[in-house]
């Protein structure tokens, strides 16, 4: 397996402010985050899943290995 996504463009990673459910906290969450711990409650504050990189990334396969691409995929 790959250590680094070799789709991921380290440039390209924008910081965003994300509200925790559960206190309402402003959390700091950057591009390439599914999730982060809240520092308000200590929670999990979740990103909404959008189609990830699994999706549409031709080096999918390659950084999940294919036990584990052919899983996630349903095939």
């Amino acid at each position: 397996m790959i250590r680094k996504c070799p789709g991921q463009d380290d440039r390209k990673i924008n910081a965003e402010e994300i509200r925790c459910p559960d206190c309402g906290y402003e959390a700091e969450i950057f591009s390439d985050e599914l999730k982060v711990k809240c520092p308000g409650c200590k929670g999990l504050i979740c990103r909404a899943l959008l189609p990830s990189c699994i999706d549409w990334c031709k080096h999918a396969r390659e950084c999940l290995g294919g036990v584990r691409w052919r899983k996630i995929r349903g095939r």
